[in-house]
């Protein structure tokens, strides 16, 4: 993966897409994040790249001779897969002549530009779909305030199990409800044991959480039997986005024991549409979590100065919650939390070598989640179970209202950027999610 700095971060060259330039925005020339959409007057998926309020169609782009030879055959495919593939140096390529094609001072007005606005198409028109066939999806458990404030509720004399220091712990997700941004979710029915009650019962989960997390995709990934050295897991990261790993704490609490999350969790995942690469993200890159006095360091398969150095990122992220009671009064979003990713106990290199450190294939396209992003603050807890404290202490709204949990209409919106003095304004978009009452 190309990690240093070069003209594609320039923040001092503007697009000449004019809304590329708003300071305020998410899709700056120095952002170029890569998605799958289709329009309606073209039904076909095609991949394209942000710009602005622009979309840059690559299909058209490559028909017109105006993308690199090597990328070309790949960027003219219904998802992102053949080009996640490629690996770093192709990416790095599309990015390169991207920068150029869309810049003001390396496209003026003339042909070329003409050219290149023929395979534009404004963003509103853009129908946004999943950016990969996801293969497989595996979710974590990287924040260890997270761990601890969960924990907590559950053992309080214990609320980090022995193995949380030493090993990457996760699970294996249902990659079939893995949904985009925007698609409604059902509330989950399911088996609970409600407080005082000798057997459980079947209903609608009563206790809906959401969960923030940064997920990434796998590029050209490992043969099976064949593990990824940390040194080599970022070549093997294709780009991250927004994931909102939908929990029904209530059958959560009744099914985990003994092989953990099942049904609570695999009703829907849903993702943010725009795929962020990891080269965009270089100006802010920050130094892993450092360890309290007393913690044990990661065994050396998962150590490395580099990845301590600059393992981390500095994104903000935030989640709000718009209620249909808001929603009818014109109140707009309210935000819930704030925090940052830089907060996470394990990097996203050191999951993706613990994944493929026995051996395990993974593939392009497959999907790594994060599990949820909380520091320290009570402001930067990353789901109502935390803010709640498991639904005890009710968060208030505008409009008097409160939730413990989510109600139907709720909609829950996440929304992730990194921002510095010096650099330009790298935004994820949005991941957004509408719960449906629960079928009858």
């Amino acid at each position: 993966m190309n990690s240093t700095l070069n003209s594609t971060h320039d923040a001092s060259r503007q697009s000449w897409i004019p809304a590329a330039n708003d300071p305020a925005g998410d899709f700056p020339l120095q952002n170029l994040p890569t998605g799958v959409f289709h329009t309606p007057a073209q039904p076909a998926p095609r991949v394209g790249v942000a710009i602005g309020d622009q979309v840059i169609d690559l299909a058209a782009a490559g028909a017109a001779g105006l993308l690199p030879p090597s990328v070309a055959a790949a960027c003219d495919a219904p998802d992102l897969n053949a080009f996640m593939a490629l690996g770093p140096v192709a990416w790095s390529a599309l990015r390169a002549r991207l920068s150029e094609l869309l810049g003001a001072d390396t496209c003026p007005p003339g042909a070329q530009q003409s050219a290149v606005a023929t395979c534009l198409v404004p963003i509103t028109e853009a129908r946004m779909l999943l950016p990969a066939r996801i293969g497989d999806y595996t979710d974590f458990y990287a924040s260890i305030f997270h761990a601890t404030n969960v924990g907590r509720m559950f053992r309080p004399d214990q609320p980090l199990l022995p193995n949380y220091h030493w090993v990457p712990v996760g699970y294996h997700g249902r990659v079939s409800s893995v949904v985009v941004s925007g698609t409604p979710v059902r509330r989950p029915n399911g088996q609970t044991l409600p407080a005082e009650a000798k057997s459980p019962r079947v209903g609608a989960s009563q206790q809906l959480d959401y969960e923030l997390e940064l997920a990434a995709f796998v590029g050209p990934g490992n043969a099976l039997g064949s593990p990824i050295p940390l040194a080599r897991a970022e070549e093997n990261i294709f780009g991250v986005c927004l994931l909102n790993d939908w929990s029904a704490r209530d059958i959560q609490s009744w099914e985990y024991q003994p092989l953990g999350p099942f049904l609570a969790k695999n009703f829907a995942t849903s993702v943010s549409p725009w795929v962020v690469s990891l080269e965009a993200l270089v100006p802010f890159r920050t130094p892993a979590l450092v360890r309290s006095a007393g913690e044990p360091a990661p065994l050396p398969y998962l150590a490395s100065d580099a990845n301590q150095a600059r393992g981390g990122l500095d994104l903000r992220l935030e989640v709000f919650l718009l209620t249909p009671r808001m929603r009818r009064a014109g109140i707009p979003p309210h935000r819930l939390s704030s925090g940052n990713f830089s907060s996470m106990f394990w990097t996203l290199a050191q999951l993706l070598t613990h994944h493929a450190s026995n051996g395990c294939n993974l593939r392009p396209g497959d999907l790594l989640g994060s599990g949820t992003v909380s520091g320290p603050d009570p402001d930067s807890r990353g789901c109502l179970l935390e803010l709640t404290t498991r639904g005890r202490d009710p968060v208030a709204l505008p409009g008097a209202e409160t939730r413990a949990f989510l109600e139907d209409g709720d909609e829950v919106i996440f929304r992730g950027f990194a921002q510095k003095p010096g650099c330009a304004r790298i935004g994820l978009g949005e991941c957004r999610g509408v719960v449906l009452p629960a079928n009858p």
